[in-house]
C-alpha cells in the first residue's frame, strides 16, 4: 500500500520574451469553482482565464497550503505574475507528466489525458489494462520509487509537471528537481475522509489539460450513481451488522469511525460497530475488543489481503471464532488484481466510490440489487 502513494513540490518561473502586458493578480476577480465533498483544495478562474490552486490537505495535519497558478500558454506573452505568490506556475495545457500514485491513473484515463503520461514510480503497481499497455510499450518510463525518485531519469524525460504526493514535506528527489526547475505539485486525494471527496480530485487534474467541462461531467455522473445508491440502501428493512480488518503483528487495524470506509457501511445501510469513534484513519485494537464486540456480526468485509478462509485459518486461530467466518460472509477485494498483481481497489476505488456501494449493497442486501456482478468484493475461497 505505501508504494501507491508519493511527494513532491517545486517553483518554476515564466520567461517569456518580448514586452508583457501586466494583468491585475488572478485573486483581484476570482470566480471560484464548484467543490462539493473535497476538503483539501480550492479552484479559482480568474477573468484573465488563469487558473489558481490552492491544496490545503496536502498530507495529514500539514501546517501550510500550497498555491498554483496554472497559466495557458496562448497567454504566456502578455502575463506578469509575482513568482513568489505561488509554489509552482505552469503552462497549460500540460503535455508530458509524471505521476507518483496508482490513485492519479483512473483521473487521467477519465479525462481522456493518460496519453500524455510519460513517468512512474514502481509501475509494477498499475493496475489499468490500458496504461499497462503503455508501459509495456515504453511509452511510460519506470522511474524508480516515489521515495527515491530517479532524478536523472526524470531530467532527461523532461516533463512539464510532476503530480506528487506526501506522508510529509520532506523528499530529496524532490528537491533536486524543483532546482532544475521542473514544477511539482502536490497531491492530497489519499486525505480526504468521504467517498465522494476523494473521487471530486478528477477536478484537480482537469485544469492542467484544459478539461474542466469533462472533469464536471464525469464527477456528476459519479455522484448520482452513488446518491442513488445509497437512497436505495435505505429501502432495506434490515440493517446487517459488519466488522472489517485483520491482525497484523497482534494488532487488529480497523476503519475508525469517521474513515472513508466507515461511510461506505453507513451508506450502505449496515451497522457498524465503530462507527461513533473519531478517527480519521484506522483503529489499533486487540483481537479480544474485536471478537466481543463482533463475534455475532453478520458480515466481515475487508479481511486485509486474505483470499480463502483456509488462509485466514491459518495465519491465526482467532478468525475461525467469527460467526461470519463460520457461515462463510467473508468479502475481500484482494482477488480483484491486475496484471502484475497490483491490487485493483487501491488504484481504482478512490475515483469510483460508485462501485464500491454497489458492492456492498449487493452483498448486505442481495435483493435490492439481485443481478448486480460485484467488481471489487467477492467472497472468500
Amino acid at each position: 500500500m505505501k508504494k501507491i502513494f508519493s511527494c513532491c513540490l517545486v517553483f518554476i518561473l515564466l520567461a517569456c520574451r518580448g514586452e508583457k502586458k501586466s494583468i491585475p493578480p488572478i485573486q483581484a476577480s476570482p470566480k471560484a469553482q464548484e467543490i462539493k465533498y473535497a476538503k483539501g483544495f480550492t479552484l479559482e478562474k480568474g477573468t484573465n482565464g488563469i487558473y489558481t490552486i490552492t491544496i490545503t490537505s496536502p498530507w495529514p495535519n500539514a501546517q501550510s497550503a500550497f498555491t498554483y497558478a496554472l497559466v495557458p500558454r496562448d497567454k504566456l506573452a502578455i502575463v506578469t505574475l509575482n513568482k513568489d505568490a505561488y509554489d509552482a506556475i505552469i503552462t497549460v495545457p500540460v503535455e508530458r507528466v509524471v505521476v507518483t500514485s496508482t490513485t492519479h491513473i483512473p483521473a487521467l484515463e477519465a479525462l481522456e489525458a493518460d496519453h500524455h503520461l510519460i513517468g512512474f514510480p514502481d509501475t509494477q503497481y498499475i493496475s489499468s489494462e490500458k496504461t499497462r499497455k503503455r508501459i509495456a510499450s515504453g511509452e511510460i518510463k519506470e522511474l524508480g520509487s516515489n521515495e527515491s525518485l530517479n532524478t536523472e531519469m526524470v531530467l532527461a524525460l523532461q516533463p512539464d509537471l510532476i503530480v506528487g504526493f506526501g506522508v510529509t514535506g520532506e523528499n530529496k528527489s524532490y528537491e533536486t528537481l524543483k532546482r532544475s526547475n521542473i514544477p511539482i505539485v502536490y497531491n492530497g486525494d489519499w486525505t480526504e475522509e468521504t467517498p465522494l471527496g476523494k473521487a471530486e480530485w478528477v477536478k484537480f487534474f482537469a485544469p492542467f489539460f484544459q478539461k474542466e467541462k469533462a472533469a464536471e461531467e464525469i464527477f456528476n455522473a459519479i455522484e448520482t450513481s452513488y446518491n442513488e445508491s445509497k437512497l436505495l440502501a435505505k429501502t432495506a428493512t434490515e440493517r446487517p451488522s459488519v466488522f472489517s480488518g485483520a491482525l497484523y503483528k497482534d494488532v487488529w487495524y480497523c476503519p475508525g469511525g469517521k474513515s472513508w470506509a466507515a461511510q461506505f457501511f453507513n451508506d450502505a445501510n449496515a451497522e457498524y460497530v465503530w462507527a461513533n469513534t473519531t478517527e480519521t484513519g484506522s483503529l489499533n485494537l486487540s483481537w479480544e475488543a474485536i471478537l466481543e464486540q463482533s463475534q455475532h456480526d453478520d458480515f466481515w468485509i475487508g479481511p486485509a489481503q486474505f483470499t480463502t478462509y483456509e488462509d485466514l485459518k491459518n495465519a491465526s486461530p482467532h478468525y475461525s471464532q467469527f460467526d461470519a467466518f463460520q457461515e462463510k460472509r467473508v468479502y475481500t477485494f484482494a482477488k480483484t488484481k491486475g496484471e502484475t498483481g497490483g491490487l485493483l481497489y487501491y488504484e481504482l476505488a478512490p475515483h469510483r466510490p460508485d462501485i464500491v456501494l454497489k458492492d456492498l449493497i449487493h452483498i448486505l442486501h442481495p435483493t435490492l440489487l439481485p443481478e448486480y456482478q460485484p467488481f471489487f468484493f467477492t467472497p472468500l475461497d
